[in-house]
């Protein structure tokens, strides 16, 4: 047979088509309504309504709250580095990374739990020099991109992410006092979308 002959075998297999954007979205919404069917609507607003008190108790008792909440983060850390060190006698994996992650745990939470004043303080600073540093990087991504061709707008909120952000990470002691309200609002604005997706979740499984 002539090798032109066998193009009459061949067959064309069309491709399936690509599902359209609301097809794409209708499935999506229906798998995250399916997803939600399943979930405690009540363990959902607990921990909305948990968050958004400490939220409350972060703009009404900023002081007390911000001590008790670093007591408690300096708890975990030393709970958690003893346990890491303590893996390691079972588990050598990445055993340079451990032993510098569990060291430092043990230190930072003994310190803070020793000298909760002082911890708070050294974890406000901290906090607010990352931050401000978190700024300055996503200032100069976005300076960098309207080098590229990004646009103006993307070039001036470039610039003032970076401004905002060095001035923030280079005279952190005059914004840190700032960082514990900055929390309080952040953890109401969350704990209010966790009651909302509460009663969300709830009239799903209701219907």
């Amino acid at each position: 047979m002539d090798e032109h002959d066998t193009s009459a075998f061949n067959t064309h297999v069309p491709e399936p088509d690509a599902p359209d954007g609301d097809a794409l979205e209708a499935q999506m919404e229906e798998q995250v309504e399916e997803f939600l069917a399943n979930v405690p609507w009540w363990v959902v607003l607990l921990e909305g309504m948990a968050v958004l008190g400490l939220g409350v108790l972060l703009l009404l008792k900023t002081e007390v709250t911000t001590l008790v909440l670093v007591s408690f983060f300096g708890w975990y850390w030393l709970i958690h580095g003893f346990f890491e060190l303590a893996s390691l006698t079972w588990d050598r994996s990445h055993w340079g990374w451990r032993v510098l992650s569990g060291v430092l745990g043990v230190l930072a939470g003994l310190y803070v739990v020793s000298a909760p004043v002082m911890g708070a303080a050294v974890v406000l600073g901290v906090a607010t020099i990352m931050l401000g540093i978190n700024g300055a990087i996503i200032g100069a991504s976005s300076l960098a991109k309207a080098v590229a061709g990004g646009g103006w707008g993307v070039g001036i909120f470039g610039a003032l992410s970076l401004v905002i952000g060095l001035s923030i990470a280079l005279r952190f002691p005059e914004y840190m006092g700032a960082l514990p309200w900055v929390w309080g609002v952040m953890a109401m604005i969350a704990g209010a979308a966790g009651v909302a997706a509460a009663v969300r979740i709830r009239k799903i499984q209701a219907a």
